[in-house]
């Protein structure tokens, strides 16, 4: 099984938990950074995980360009798809539903949310303000949950 890794992320959490992945997946998925590696040849690989940010209700635009410029080829994989987001529960929820194709979330064999976090120095004025503002948090917070990413792991390798 050759698993490759693919995601967007606009301040590192989503890098971290897609390099985590790697860590408890078997023979050594390939991972993609789509804001450094724009054309992928997915026809290499068997699974395709698909991660991406969630930046005000909304995920990575180049992850979003990149589903469906690929559709159809990721329907003919295995597919698993997660989110970074600082929302758990039902808010998780919702923001994962709105992030990907209806037809993508059939199909997939694990998905998650792996939480989130904000560091403050990676920031621009306006993300510190509405961070502090929405989600009410004044300084650096990790909420990256490691055994969602475990559980994920396991989905994948059981199916």
């Amino acid at each position: 099984m050759k698993i490759a890794i693919v995601y967007a992320t606009k301040h590192g959490c989503t890098e971290k938990c897609a390099n985590e992945l790697v860590d408890k997946l078997p023979n050594k998925p390939q991972v993609f950074n789509l804001n450094t590696s724009p054309s992928i040849n997915l026809s290499e690989y068997d699974t395709v995980i698909i991660g991406g940010s969630i930046h005000i209700g909304t995920i990575n635009r180049k992850l979003k360009k990149f589903i469906n410029a690929n559709i159809n080829e990721l329907l003919s994989k295995r597919i698993a798809l997660y989110i970074c987001c600082l929302f758990s529960g039902q808010k998780a929820e919702e923001q994962f539903q709105n992030a990907y194709p209806d037809e993508l979330k059939k199909i997939a064999l694990a998905t998650g949310y792996f939480g989130g976090e904000l560091i403050f120095e990676k920031m621009n004025f306006i993300e510190r303000a509405m961070a502090k503002k929405v989600a009410n948090i004044e300084s650096n917070t990790s909420l990256i949950n490691t055994k969602a990413i475990n559980d994920f792991a396991q989905n994948i390798i059981r199916n």
